[in-house]
């Protein structure tokens, strides 16, 4: 079964030799292609060229005319299976709370816990599915999903089994991450080393015989897990082939990004605090350095030094952190027009952001990412659009005409 999209104004994020990640200057490069067409056979990209080459084949066709084609968003980062909404949290946030006073008082990530252990499986589920319809809707076509609103073994199982459900049940690419070490419980607040050893001892043997997970993650952090209890817990997680993603230095510089890299992990993520340790860390090591911009923004934090990484040489990505206390948002157009308007990153820096290099943040660099042959045909299709550069200037504009995951147009969001 073959697609046709013919008359592209301009297709973005071509490749012939696929890259891994995208780094330093290279990021304000951004391959492209004008008046192109775009075949897809099955679910994946057969080819792509100028129209002039355009082939006389049997195939449904779209004509893309005055509109552009990008990769889909891959979002590397997000905790999309959770129980209910923190808004009242968000008006402690404007009366003056911190989000260290919150989480101190039972909110934050515990609130969380609390709602999710009331929940059922199938409740769980069925939130999380349209948070899913809302994401490919804003074209995104690949996801990670984290549990660490459980904090027990009963309830972080059941998080890794609805994500397992959502990968077996929706178009998306998705991943499954396994965040035991989110937050501390309150029992164990003053015994922390005893909930770390349920981590190793407990959980992760039972998330490895069920095959729930792809990665796991720490919160290393003031206030969290500590550089001993992320080495002890990523050590463990070594055994049963688990390469980690960490959530690091979002209120201090906390030694999260150099256990991670010490690690290998495929990313380190939030990074509002870095400095010169950190980028010497980051450098020749294969961890992505991952910026979340909607954490940022709706926490009124301080911005990730973006620009200081790129210019040392440095990949970095976006991604949403979608999630019910800190960035409710899953729209990665808006998470681009973050990246420009407060990181200073250019339109191209922040495509490459968003999609080649959350996609090695992801694992999947090979599958999604970017538009090549053999891969995964995930893509969307603009409105008509003057420039790439109007898709991240407009930030609250929905500038997405068609959504395609799989080679199959989404008609209606699932």
């Amino acid at each position: 079964m073959y697609l046709l999209i013919k008359n592209i104004k301009k297709l973005i994020q071509v490749e012939d030799a696929p890259k891994t990640w995208v780094a330093g200057a290279d990021m304000d490069k951004l391959p492209t292609l004008d008046n192109a067409y775009l075949l897809i056979r099955n679910d994946r990209i057969e080819d792509f060229g100028p129209m002039e080459q355009c082939p006389n084949i049997d195939a449904t066709t779209i004509d893309a005319a005055e509109r552009f084609v990008f990769p889909s968003f891959c979002d590397s980062h997000t905790h999309i299976v959770y129980a209910g909404s923190r808004e009242l949290e968000y008006v402690d946030k404007i009366r003056g709370l911190s989000y260290e006073e919150i989480a101190k008082r039972g909110g934050g990530i515990l609130n969380s816990a609390k709602r999710l252990a009331q929940s059922n499986e199938q409740e769980l589920y069925d939130q999380a599915l349209e948070r899913i319809k809302e994401v490919i809707g804003f074209g995104t076509g690949a996801i990670e999903i984290k549990s660490g609103y459980g904090l027990d073994t009963e309830n972080e199982l059941k998080m890794l089994r609805v994500i397992k459900r959502l990968k077996e049940t929706t178009p998306l690419i998705i991943k499954s991450t396994f965040l035991g070490a989110h937050s501390i419980p309150l029992e164990y607040r003053g015994r922390q080393d005893e909930y770390v050893d349920l981590i190793i001892n407990e959980m992760l043997p039972q998330v490895a015989t069920e095959d729930l997970a792809d990665y796991v993650d720490v919160f290393c952090d003031k206030g969290f897990f500590t550089v001993e209890d992320t080495d002890r817990i990523l050590c463990a997680a070594m055994k049963y082939g688990l390469r980690p993603k960490i959530h690091a230095n979002e209120l201090d510089h906390s030694g999260g990004v150099q256990v991670g890299v010490k690690y290998n992990a495929l990313s380190v993520d939030h990074l509002e605090y870095v400095g010169k340790e950190e980028i010497e860390a980051l450098k020749n090591s294969e961890t992505m350095p991952t910026v979340l911009p909607g954490a940022a923004f709706f926490l009124n934090m301080v911005c990730s030094p973006v620009r200081e990484m790129i210019n040392a040489g440095l990949p970095v990505a976006l991604a949403s952190d979608f999630n019910p206390g800190s960035s409710p948002s899953g729209n990665m157009k808006f998470i681009m027009s973050l990246g420009c308007i407060n990181y200073k990153m250019t339109p191209n820096e922040v495509i490459n952001a968003t999609t080649i290099n959350t996609a090695y943040a992801m694992g999947i660099e090979d599958i999604a990412g970017s538009i090549a042959k053999g891969k995964k045909a995930n893509l969307f299709i603009t409105k008509k659009i003057p420039t790439i550069e109007f898709f991240p200037y407009a930030y609250t504009s929905h500038l997405i005409d068609q959504v395609i995951l799989n080679g199959k147009v989404i008609e209606s969001i699932l």
